[in-house]
């Protein structure tokens, strides 16, 4: 202990990383301290059980919990936001607590060097860089031409741009070294304008001609990763991509429990500072990689949910939890992005893309353009399933939008053995009618948990195979000993615990298959919901677009069959990916895509669902497998019976 009695000193493995606390701190306190990652989906609250580290020395004190079995109080885990320190501590953090291994899944395209110049071409944007470089030899002035350096330059800019010039202006830095600038390589200079809503600014005058060297970065400011995209903005050439997870998981993987914990701790600084450093450190990264100075980013576009947009921007987010539930501000206009701490250029802008509610962030709208929702004809729907599920439907005349309520049990929260996609992951399962179960994980290694596509699965097969009713009730009366009753509670064991990197039974328990199935059910309530407000059935949807990570390795049909999905032939659900960050990508290429994107916040017309009667009821119709009414899933209706002769 030491000399001052109410500070301890907290040793974490296998970080081998110390820390010093006061006795009043828990040992997840002390782990952000020390800027330790441990799982901790509810915040500190108490109420997931993810938090589970082991006490390898030292006393705690800890009031009792159900969250830890029998079987692991012997091994001495405890729940690091219950314990409190009361000594010298030492702390295990397990793999299944920690982030070791977790390679995020990055989109394999963003792998390659290719232009997107035939992609903006496809989606019908025309290439011109928000913030761009452009060479020009000014004539110098003479005794029959005496315009100032000023006017000069703005008539140059004026007849190679094509603008007028009520919408140009200049900063006093740029003023006050034109003059030598101009004059320094014999009035051949490189100008970088960037747009500012209606306004054309310049944002740079350099001698000679530099115009090929820029920069720009798209940013996915996801609530649980942050995936950055470094761009040749002259050639609109994906020079290199990089991800990192979002730090401020060790406040709380949800964003509401961030919101919370700003508001608790007085430390909406501290989550800004947090975001930000996560974004520095996806730059530098970028630009070492790729021998680039920071001097030549002059542009970043982010596309986040409205919470993230907050945080980035160090606004307050109280109210976006609150009735009525009111933004700061949905529509930011560009900013220098030293303003935030962001090391690019000095006079670099960064844009945020709009968002529609509290609810329903950018990654939406930018989405939205990335699959040019606005020009389809026909309905169509834009799904985003991760920590929320967001949902769009519309064509080229109107959009509605609203946000499920599904909290991300397909992410893996408050699933017992659930976890992300990410190494040792099952992300694929198969249960025969003998109860015999495959799988493969990511990374084809022993298997650590299951992420959203194998607990989808897992779901579905259970169902087919008879293992649980229609309810999601285990069918007690089937004849295997996998299913069992442990701490009062049944669960099903996928996979022993031999075959396991975690030194335990993977199972699914009942509680588990209730939580995935009010998921399901709200994504599927909130489609039911839009598709009837505007007067159409499920027959009348041309296609649906699945958005995000989750649905790289989704079976459709298994979703369609557990009533997440409509019942619908799969030839119309088509996997898009991170359109949150192809549409920010689009967006920093094209000014045509950034105003797309406005125009597509603008027209969006949002739903709120809280306290919604009919999606409530919507909902409750949901909370079976597939539905209540087996008329709305004729295939699935079909698929059962067949099962059952």
């Amino acid at each position: 202990m030491s000399e001052n009695s109410n500070i301890f000193k907290v040793h974490f493995l296998p970080n081998d990383t110390h820390v010093e606390v006061n006795d009043n701190c828990t040992v997840l306190d002390a782990a952000h301290k020390a800027n330790i990652y441990i799982n901790s989906i509810c915040g500190g609250d108490g109420i997931c059980g993810k938090c589970k580290v082991i006490l390898s020395t030292g006393t705690i004190d800890a009031p009792p919990t159900k969250l830890l079995s029998g079987e692991e109080t012997e091994k001495n885990y405890i729940l690091a936001c219950e314990a409190s320190v009361t000594s010298d501590l030492q702390i295990l953090v397990p793999k299944e607590t920690r982030l070791e291994g977790k390679k995020i899944l990055l989109d394999q395209n963003e792998q390659h060097y290719m232009t997107w110049k035939a992609i903006l071409e496809q989606a019908r944007f025309k290439h011109d860089a928000l913030v761009k470089k452009i060479c020009l030899k000014l004539q110098p002035p003479t005794m029959d031409d005496s315009v100032a350096d000023h006017e000069r330059l703005y008539q140059a800019i004026m007849m190679d741009q094509n603008v007028e010039l009520n919408v140009m202006q200049t900063g006093y830095r740029i003023l006050k070294k034109l003059p030598e600038v101009l004059r320094e390589n014999d009035w051949t200079v490189t100008v970088t304008l960037g747009h500012r809503g209606k306004v054309l600014e310049i944002i740079d005058v350099q001698p000679g001609d530099t115009s090929k060297i820029n920069f720009g970065v798209a940013i996915d400011v996801g609530t649980t990763t942050v995936v950055a995209c470094l761009l040749d903005l002259q050639t609109s050439k994906v020079v290199d991509s990089e991800a990192v997870y979002n730090t401020q998981m060790k406040y709380g993987e949800d964003y509401i429990q961030r919101i919370i914990y700003a508001i608790q701790n007085d430390a909406l600084e501290e989550m800004q500072r947090s975001i930000v450093t996560d974004i520095n450190k996806l730059i530098s990264t970028l630009v070492k990689r790729n021998d680039i100075e920071l001097e030549y980013i002059t542009s970043v576009v982010c596309a986040g949910n409205t919470a993230m947009h907050h945080f980035l921007l160090g606004l307050d987010p109280e109210r976006i939890r609150k009735e009525p539930y009111i933004p700061s501000a949905n529509f930011i206009p560009p900013i220098r992005a030293i303003q935030l701490g962001i090391d690019i250029n000095s006079r670099g802008l960064l844009y945020t893309l709009p968002s529609v509610a509290a609810y329903v962030g950018a990654d939406i709208t930018s989405g939205a353009a990335a699959i040019r929702l606005d020009r389809e004809e026909l309905p169509t729907l834009l799904i985003d399933i991760g920590t929320n599920g967001e949902v769009v439907l519309g064509n080229k005349e109107w959009m509605v939008c609203c946000s499920a309520s599904a909290g991300p049990a397909f992410e893996g929260s408050g699933i017992k053995h659930g976890m992300r996609a990410a190494k040792g992951a099952i992300e694929i399962m198969h249960i025969t009618k003998e109860f015999e179960v495959s799988y493969s994980t990511i990374g084809n290694v022993p298997p650590r948990g299951i992420c959203g596509s194998g607990l989808l699965d897992c779901i579905a097969e259970m169902l087919r195979s008879g293992i649980i009713d229609r309810s999601g009730k285990f069918q007690k009366g089937i004849k295997t000993d996998k299913l069992r009753e442990k701490d009062d509670e049944y669960e099903f064991v996928l996979v022993n615990r031999d075959e396991t990197a975690i030194d335990n039974d993977i199972v699914i328990s009942q509680a588990d298959i209730a939580n995935l199935i009010r998921s399901k059910g709200a994504i599927y309530a909130a489609v039911s919901l839009l598709i009837e407000s505007m007067g159409l059935t499920i027959g009348d949807v041309h296609c649906v677009y699945m958005a995000g990570g989750f649905g790289n390795y989704l079976n459709v049909r298994n979703a369609i069959t557990i009533g997440m999905l409509p019942d619908m032939p799969a030839s119309r659900i088509k996997f898009v990916g991170n359109t949150s960050l192809t549409g920010a990508k689009m967006a920093l290429l094209s000014e045509d895509a950034f105003e797309t994107v406005q125009n597509i916040a603008s027209q969006m017309t949002y739903f709120d669902l809280m306290g919604n009667q009919k999606y409530m009821e919507e909902f409750m119709s949901a909370n079976f497998l597939p539905h209540t009414n087996l008329d709305e899933f004729p295939s699935v209706q079909e698929e059962l019976a067949g099962n059952n002769t």
